[in-house]
């Protein structure tokens, strides 16, 4: 089920800050939040959502965490620890007050990795978006492309018991062979 739309806070809370009056607006997380389109993204995740069930997640928390965790090189449970202490983390996944407890179950970031599928690559679209809009990327830099294809599938076999079996056997034939020829 599509998460609930966030209530707009616009007023202060009497005993908390918002996090855009105490933190640096200038500094990087929150000038990347700023420039991406979260509401495209969103509409680009809508249809994963099922109209049965409880509200899920919202996109913008999970893709930021996603985000995060690969611009810091985290791991699941390293961006949850660092998205609980560090304000500008949750200003980036669009938290209006800091919290001071993680608000959702630590496994939901692995079960929203297998729900992507293959929307990872507007991430990936948007992330290259934001560089171009921001002058980080030039269209030059696009010509060439290097590719790692180490986790990419290959036509190679792999030794097995078997095969390593009918090697020995194979030798050692040719060895009597030239030893009882010569």
């Amino acid at each position: 089920m599509r998460p609930k739309k966030p209530k707009a806070t616009e007023e202060g809370d009497l005993f908390r800050a918002r996090l855009d009056q105490i933190i640096n607006m200038k500094h990087e997380p929150v000038q990347l939040a700023g420039k991406v389109d979260w509401a495209w993204v969103d509409a680009q995740i809508a249809p994963l959502y099922s109209d049965k069930g409880r509200p899920g997640i919202e996109t913008r928390f999970v893709v930021g965490l996603l985000l995060l965790k690969h611009i810091y090189g985290l791991s699941d449970e390293g961006v949850c620890d660092r998205w609980v202490r560090d304000p500008y983390s949750q200003h980036f996944t669009g938290e209006a007050f800091f919290q001071h407890e993680f608000p959702h179950e630590r496994s939901d970031l692995s079960h929203w990795c297998k729900r992507f599928g293959d929307k990872l690559e507007l991430l990936l679209a948007e992330s290259l978006r934001v560089a171009h809009d921001a002058g980080a990327l030039r269209r030059r830099d696009l010509k060439r492309v290097t590719v790692d294809t180490t986790v990419q599938p290959k036509a190679v076999t792999f030794p097995t018991d078997g095969k390593l079996l009918r090697a020995a056997i194979e030798g050692l034939n040719r060895l009597v062979r030239r030893v009882t020829a010569g």
